[in-house]
């Protein structure tokens, strides 16, 4: 690498972190502000406050806007060198446009790569405590009040509960069938089903199991008896933010689970999924956008250029929120969805590279 390359490098990344900082600080005094109330009256304790709130809440700030500040500080470095006629001089030196991106390329792809690494094991674990939090302090107590439950635990496996208690792990009137081909093989039925988390199994009270050979029945009763289920009482359990919990291999198996069960929930996690892995795309995009924005020295100045950045940015934002609604409602492919900002703003800025003037 030339001393230019490293010189941009250098600026790209400390003006990132820099960038990070400033966004994170005043976001967390307004987050601190808007809950402060809330900390009061749930008598969050300060310590929690501090160390299982906020000292999660800054890493996962920082990683949903990741993408966002990736371009703002490529905005304002390369705003900055157009501004001193650096970007001028290295052309003017046989430097093609294109060779001059290669150190920002660089600096987006090592934060990318980074913030994927963090993405997809580090802050899932740190949400965790970060939720749990906000689950006992910020929100209503949850209680499942779900009634007449259906679930599909296997290919040809359903299971029934009316009711279950989330706060003891108890179902009231389970039964579960076994279809095939249309026919009734088996109907296992509890008044009462409680998870042994110990042993990881469920246990039926008062069951009576009826199974099925052509015309005839046979029928067996008991008190209790220990089963495993392919039935999580997670499945049951408070889902706020939970797809924010799961690590990229956790999460790779929740949603072949919810595959399995035919959940109607999938798409959530699916968005989840991709956007761990768009993300490092998403900054190298509107990194290269960001240096066409701004490599050429402006009337209006560095302000101006970095307004304008700021405008690109929020277009991106909306753009995004918009598909991943669209994708939650079912009406678009997760997957497209979540690639969609990507590809218009990939054309978006192949198109410029071949009109704006630099």
């Amino acid at each position: 690498m030339k001393i230019l390359d490293l010189y941009i490098l250098k600026k790209f990344l400390s003006t990132f972190m820099f960038v990070v900082l400033i966004l994170i600080s005043i976001i967390v005094v307004i987050d601190f502000t808007e809950k402060n109330d809330d900390f009061i009256k749930r008598k969050a304790p300060t310590e929690a406050v501090i160390y299982d709130y906020y000292l999660n809440f800054i890493p996962y700030i920082a990683n949903l806007l990741s993408p966002i500040t990736v371009f703002i500080a490529t905005v304002f470095v390369t705003a900055q060198l157009a501004s001193h006629t650096e970007v001028i001089a290295a052309l003017s030196s046989g430097m093609s446009f294109r060779r001059f991106m290669l150190p920002y390329v660089i600096g987006s792809a090592l934060v990318g790569a980074v913030i994927f690494l963090f993405s997809g094991w580090v802050i899932p674990n740190s949400n965790k405590v970060r939720i749990d939090f906000e689950r006992q302090y910020l929100k209503e107590p949850y209680y499942n009040d779900s009634r007449n439950i259906h679930k599909k635990i296997a290919p040809e496996t359903y299971a029934y509960m009316e009711s279950y208690d989330v706060t003891n792990d108890v179902g009231y009137r389970f039964t579960l069938e076994k279809v095939v081909d249309r026919k009734l093989l088996a109907k296992l039925e509890s008044q009462r089903v409680e998870w042994k988390p110990k042993e990881e199994k469920w246990l039926l009270r008062n069951y009576k199991l009826r199974t099925f050979d052509g015309r005839k029945e046979t029928l067996t009763f008991g008190d209790t008896l220990d089963t495993l289920i392919n039935l999580n009482p997670k499945a049951f359990g408070n889902n706020y933010l939970l797809y924010e919990t799961f690590t990229l291999t956790e999460l790779e198996a929740f949603i072949t689970e919810l595959q399995n069960s035919g959940a109607d929930n999938v798409a959530i996690y699916q968005i989840e999924k991709y956007l761990r892995f768009t993300s490092p795309f998403a900054m190298v995009i509107l990194t290269l956008i960001g240096v066409i924005v701004s490599a050429r020295k402006s009337r209006g100045g560095v302000g101006f250029q970095i307004a304008f950045g700021f405008v690109l940015a929020f277009v991106y934002i909306l753009f995004f929120i918009m598909s991943r609604a669209i994708a939650q409602a079912g009406s678009i492919d997760p997957m497209l969805a979540v690639w969609l900002p990507n590809i218009v703003f990939a054309l978006v800025g192949l198109v410029m590279y071949h009109t704006v003037p630099r």
